[in-house]
Parts: C-alpha cells; structure tokens; sequence
C-alpha cells in the first residue's frame, strides 16, 4: 500500500521504520559495549555493508563478517563479505565470533525446520548474539506493507502481488517468481521464536501498544 511505504521505508531518514532500526541497533551497541573489546569479532548473517555504514561501524576497529548466498566485493578494511548459507555454516568453528548479529533474516530461510538449523548456527558460532525477525501477530506484514497480508490463502497473496505494487516489492508479470516470493517468507510467532533461542531474552519492539516484532539478545 502507497500509505504505508513511507513509513515503512528504512532508508528514509525520519520514517517510523527508521526510527526503530535506531531504537533497535542501539540495544545491539550495548551488547557490544559489554563485551570490553575494542576489537569484536561480528558474524552479520544475511546484512549488508550499507547498513554498517550508516550506523558508524566502518572503521571501527571491530571485524565484521558478512554472509550472504550471493558474492560481493568489501568497500572497507573491516568488513569481510563470504558466500555462505545461514542455515550451514560449517566453515566456521564454534565460538568464531564475539557476536552474531541478524537483523530480519530468520523469516526468508525457509521451513520452521530450516529457521531451527539457522538458529542453532547463530547459537553456536557465538556466546552473544543478537536476532531480531517480525511478529507473525502483527496486523500489517512488513515486506507487502499490506494488513493481515500473511493471513490471507497463498493464492489470494499471489494475485494481489501481480496487480497491485505492495511495500518494497513492484508488481509481478510472472506466476512463478510472485509465488517464489509469498512462499519465501514465513514469519514467526514469539513462541516460535522463544522456541529457537530458548537461553535468550525476548524483546519486543512495540508500535501503538502491539508488538510489531521480536529480539533474541543472548548476553
């Protein structure tokens, strides 16, 4: 919906989307504080550098990995970009990093089968991490931008993708790649989420009194 893209429009220096990406980094900065390094070791599964750039981390001191399915070049001494699968990261030995840091990722990885191999990969390759995904309880669903969008049959989902543009997506010509896309993103429920960081503290981000998405802070 045209209403809602601005406001869920992160780029867009103001926007209620933005103003929580701050809310929500800010909590994650103090996680770094409190590891009393200079220097720490941040596994970012699924992010990009753009985001470390705007929120001041390029040149930190700190090394920053970023794993993505697709290649892509580093603009900066301290970040590292490999090719990687979010649910199968056996290139790296437990405890590689400081930190894991992911930020509305778990929901594109696939089945629940697949969100728990995720998660059990963030467990792992740190003693804190950081996960944050939407609230599948939430009225408006944050990809679309549409209400109850992801309570709607698949094949309704499908046919308003390719007549109308909703959120961060244009309108679709093809079947198959609109399809491809509804089914790509399966949102969770907290006690879903609860479920796949049991040792972690679950916070809610909150909009108008509703939760409009969750963290896993693991300190």
């Amino acid at each position: 919906m045209k209403l809602l893209t601005p406001i869920g429009d992160y780029s867009r220096t103001g926007s209620l989307a933005w103003k929580l990406r701050q809310r929500r980094f800010q909590r994650f900065a103090n996680l770094v504080a409190r590891t009393g390094k200079s220097n720490v070791r941040i596994l970012d599964i699924g992010g990009t550098q753009q985001f470390w750039e705007v929120m001041g981390y390029v040149g930190s001191g700190h090394e920053i990995t970023l794993v993505n399915l697709f290649e892509q070049q580093s603009r900066h001494d301290n970040i590292t970009t490999v090719v990687g699968n979010a649910c199968h990261l056996e290139q790296y030995d437990d405890r590689s990093f400081d930190i894991v840091f992911s930020n509305s990722v778990i929901e594109h990885v696939g089945t629940f089968d697949d969100q728990r191999l995720m998660a059990n990969e963030v467990r792992r390759l740190a003693p804190r991490y950081f996960v944050q995904t939407p609230n599948y309880c939430f009225p408006i669903e944050p990809h679309f931008l549409f209400p109850c969008f992801h309570y709607l049959p698949v094949s309704t989902r499908i046919w308003l993708i390719m007549h109308f543009r909703l959120g961060h997506y244009s309108r679709y010509d093809n079947r198959e790649e609109a399809a491809i896309d509804v089914a790509e993103i399966r949102l969770l429920t907290k006690r879903e989420f609860s479920s796949l960081f049991p040792e972690a503290k679950i916070v809610p981000e909150r909009v108008l009194g509703l939760s409009k998405s969750y963290m896993a802070i693991k300190d």
